[in-house]
């Protein structure tokens, strides 16, 4: 491993001069502080990436790569080399632009310590000095159901004390009840190389070794009864019992006895965070489960994250022994590093697998299931935690427009059609200043023949708020119509006629002057454009603008494929939108050469597009 550093030289200078091997780059901004860690196979051709075409990056990219002053990188001897070099940087330094990870709560632990006598015990608090820790335990329960079956099992003291800090003569201590039990005849008393193999037994059961545990206690039990130590044999039947009443309560989820880890993530795009969960399977028996909320996903794919969440978690503190197999919910999107570093821990190749059908996939529909329920758990928390603050801007736009109560849920809506042609509305919804993407609404206009913007917007609002009122949904606190007097009268007389009017407000925002128009007045309300207020307003119609173009973009293009390209004989839906997302539009499909469609699509059905348009080839 190496180390490339000099403040002196350009960042596009040292880009040139970077090797071709895997490694570690960080970028830095003028203050010297951490922008961003990231690895790569080729080091070159990763960090040159971010500095070409910015067009093929996304905003929160484009405005990091502005921010960077300095280059840093580290080279490494393999891709597993720089994973954990990676995983360990944004760990110390928690760059703003990596995905940051949250957990809701601090996970009970078992702790086996790094001892000639070993103590096993509860904890919270994982600490690096060579101890082993087995878990994260979902709850308190289950880490409590272990403990006592390992009290049971091996007559183990298991308190979150040291004996050789106990002062005998003052008793047990009243908060480690166990002590009662153990305190004449504690388990640090026993022969080193007995306490040793209890332990080795403890470890097995803590990795949900249980069946291959249970087979060594019959032969040990049939050894000792054998050789008429009968008093030792009674000992070995009540671990055996005290294990199999354990085994029994564990839930058996695959058909053989398999060892695997199965990660999946879920994305709320309203909270702008996801949740991975994970479910270790031992022996075909899910042992626990773990989850973590991601942080900093905006404009990252699944498969990014769900990279990024089990890389996070091998190379951390939560990771056990390493499974015969790795199960994901979406293709990772390059898991060669990752591979290797599986490998080379295990010493062997490590399936990494995302399954279509079967058990197993049942198993990741069930994380998906818990990662959403845990997404809903932790909306509810920042929904309760945002009613506690109502946003400035919300404060402001109700003094401005003189309102009766705080616009906290703002519903827009807009228009959109070429020439009257696809005609549609969008209608988006802002809550305490911020989008809630799931209350989103789009309308294709029914009634309405030609670009009549009036009577569109009174036909989607009777639509609208008829089914608010006939399925008692949530009523908002303000309605926003895009357009001046003309529209916000549509508006107006849609509610009255469904017998909706007055049971919110609602106003027009005229694009030109950024007027606004509210009923029974005349003239229009000016709210300074260095206002919150005005900006929230505009925050609020551009996002229904954009909606609306979206879905009316979307429309016509299937209209498209449907009326163009789907015509022509062997060409399917799938092929018609590969055709469109690469070429960009049906005519430069059919202005394109033979040798351009074929290396598109294949040369049988590039031949069929290109004759269809252009005859047959001379």
């Amino acid at each position: 491993m190496s180390n490339e550093h000099n403040p002196d030289v350009d960042v596009k200078e040292k880009v040139d001069h970077l090797p071709l091997s895997p490694g570690v780059y960080m970028f830095k901004d003028k203050k010297d502080r951490l922008l961003y860690v990231g690895k790569a196979k080729r080091l070159r051709n990763r960090v040159r990436s971010y500095f070409q075409d910015s067009s093929d990056h996304d905003g929160r990219i484009r405005v990091m790569i502005n921010k960077i002053e300095d280059l840093e990188v580290i080279v490494t001897d393999s891709e597993a080399e720089a994973l954990i070099l990676e995983n360990n940087l944004i760990k110390k330094h928690q760059p703003r632009y990596n995905i940051l990870y949250r957990d809701d709560k601090t996970y009970p632990y078992i702790c086996v310590t790094n001892a000639d006598r070993p103590r096993v015990f509860p904890t919270r608090t994982v600490i690096n000095d060579g101890s082993k820790y087995f878990g994260p335990y979902d709850s308190v329960k289950h880490m409590k159901r272990m403990l006592e079956t390992i009290r049971k099992a091996f007559n183990l003291c298991t308190c979150a004390v040291s004996r050789k800090n106990i002062d005998r003569t003052k008793g047990a201590p009243k908060w480690h009840s166990c002590f009662d039990d153990y305190l004449e005849s504690c388990s640090g008393d026993w022969n080193i190389e007995e306490y040793q193999a209890t332990i080795e037994k403890v470890e097995r059961m803590l990795n949900g070794r249980t069946n291959a545990l249970i087979q060594d206690l019959k032969e040990e039990m049939s050894i000792a009864s054998e050789a008429l130590e009968y008093e030792k044999a009674a000992r070995i039947r009540d671990s055996l019992q005290a294990v199999q009443k354990y085994s029994k309560k564990m839930k058996m989820v695959a058909g053989k006895k398999v060892d695997r880890d199965l990660f999946a993530v879920k994305v709320d795009e309203e909270i702008n965070e996801a949740c991975g969960v994970l479910f270790k399977v031992r022996e075909g028996k899910l042992i626990s489960k773990f989850h973590r909320f991601l942080k900093n996903i905006k404009h990252l794919e699944k498969g990014e994250m769900l990279q990024s969440f089990v890389e996070d978690y091998y190379t951390g503190q939560y990771a056990g022994a390493i499974p015969d197999e790795v199960y994901v919910s979406d293709e990772l999107k390059n898991k060669e590093p990752l591979a290797q570093y599986l490998w080379e821990e295990r010493g062997k190749k490590v399936r990494v697998h995302r399954p279509q059908r079967g058990e197993k996939a049942k198993m990741i529909r069930m994380a998906l299931s818990n990662a959403k329920l845990l997404l809903g758990e932790r909306k509810l928390e920042k929904e309760k935690a945002a009613r506690k603050h109502i946003p400035h801007s919300v404060k402001e736009l109700k003094e401005r427009l003189n309102l009766d109560r705080l616009p906290r849920r703002i519903e827009c809506f807009d228009n959109s059609n070429l020439q009257g042609s696809d005609p549609v509305a969008s209608m988006v919804c802002f809550v305490d200043a911020r989008p809630r993407k799931s209350s989103y609404k789009r309308f294709n206009i029914k009634t309405v023949e030609g670009p009549d913007d009036f009577a569109s917007m009174k036909e989607v609002l009777s639509r609208r708020y008829k089914r608010v009122m006939d399925d008692k949904e949530q009523i908002p606190d303000l309605i926003v119509v895009d357009g001046g007097k003309g529209q916000l009268s549509s508006a107006v007389s849609a509610l009255k006629e469904i017998g909706f009017y007055g049971q919110c407000e609602i106003i027009g925002l005229a694009k030109r002057l950024e007027e606004v128009f509210v009923p029974d007045r005349s003239k229009s309300i000016m709210i300074p454009k260095k206002s919150s207020a005005l900006k929230l307003l505009q925050k609020v119609r551009d996002e229904a603008h954009r909606f609306a173009v979206d879905f009316h973009r979307d429309k016509r293009s299937k209209r498209t494929i449907k009326t163009e390209l789907t015509q022509i004989n062997g060409i399917g839906e799938k092929t018609a939108k590969q055709l469109l997302k690469s070429f960009g539009s049906v005519n430069t499909v059919r202005e394109s050469s033979l040798e351009e469609l074929q290396e598109e699509i294949g040369n049988k059905t590039g031949q069929k597009v290109f004759t269809y348009f252009n005859g047959e080839k001379e």
